[in-house]
């Protein structure tokens, strides 16, 4: 993962200096954004994740960053961790990072950096307390049998770039996740109508998408991302791609 960083950097330069037209002397190189894409689990593997990675990636070239997947714990260093403008926690699950990792990824976010969490990211860390705060929440449980249902979700607030294009109610089919410990410090954006659907455990406060500045950083989940069918809908991908450019700080 640290070469591909090198290699991508110097590929970029090269490129750069390549151009048919001499750079003019005030002209910059711009770097691109780096998103790390983590999709370790020791836990539940979602069959999403390679639809996910496909689609950040996507995202990533129509919109200007490069998404780098990583499935390894020991891209968590801080001289690497400064190579990135966000780091996605793309459906991991359970015990993904050792305690040198975790203080690497806390300095990170203490030091402006930003974290996106998908779905299953919520199903990670249950023993580091400071990452639940971070995510803004944990999973607990969700539907059975089937464990994929079609529910309305209420938009909140369409004053943020990841809701912006939604209309009032949300029509989607996805695995609703019930929650607990949710945090009292984040913004909901997306509340579950639990009257749509059965095996909803959180009442009609069932937020499913929210954000915070945490701790020096950016912090956004989102509860969707569970199929791969949704990585197909235009309206969660532009979901997707408003909570990156706001982790990305460009709005």
């Amino acid at each position: 993962m640290r070469f591909t960083v090198l290699l991508l950097t110097f590929c970029f330069v090269v490129c750069a200096c390549a151009q048919e037209e001499p750079a003019k002397e005030d002209e910059n190189v711009k770097m691109p954004e780096l998103v790390m894409v983590f999709t370790k689990t020791e836990g539940w593997r979602h069959k999403s994740i390679e639809k996910g990675v496909q689609t950040l990636r996507e995202l990533g070239r129509q919109n200007g960053f490069v998404a780098l997947q990583t499935e390894s714990g020991e891209d968590f260093t801080s001289q690497n961790l400064q190579n990135y403008k966000l780091v996605v926690f793309l459906n991991t699950t359970l015990d993904v990072l050792n305690d040198a990792q975790q203080r690497a990824f806390e300095s990170y976010i203490k030091g402006g950096g930003s974290f996106l969490g998908v779905h299953a990211a919520a199903d990670t860390e249950y023993d580091w307390p400071w990452y639940g705060k971070l995510v803004g929440g944990y999973f607990v449980s969700h539907p059975n049998d089937p464990n994929v249902r079609k529910a309305t979700i209420d938009v909140v607030s369409k004053a943020h770039p990841s809701t912006a294009h939604l209309p009032d109610s949300w029509i989607r089919t996805d695995e609703w996740y019930n929650f607990k410990n949710l945090g009292s410090s984040t913004t909901v954006l997306l509340n579950l109508d639990e009257s749509t659907y059965q095996g909803g455990t959180n009442g009609s406060n069932h937020p499913i998408a929210w954000y915070h500045e945490f701790d020096g950083g950016r912090a956004f989940y989102t509860g969707g991302g569970h199929t791969e069918d949704s990585y197909d809908e235009p309206m969660f991908r532009n979901h997707l791609l408003g909570a990156i450019e706001w982790c990305l700080k460009r709005k």
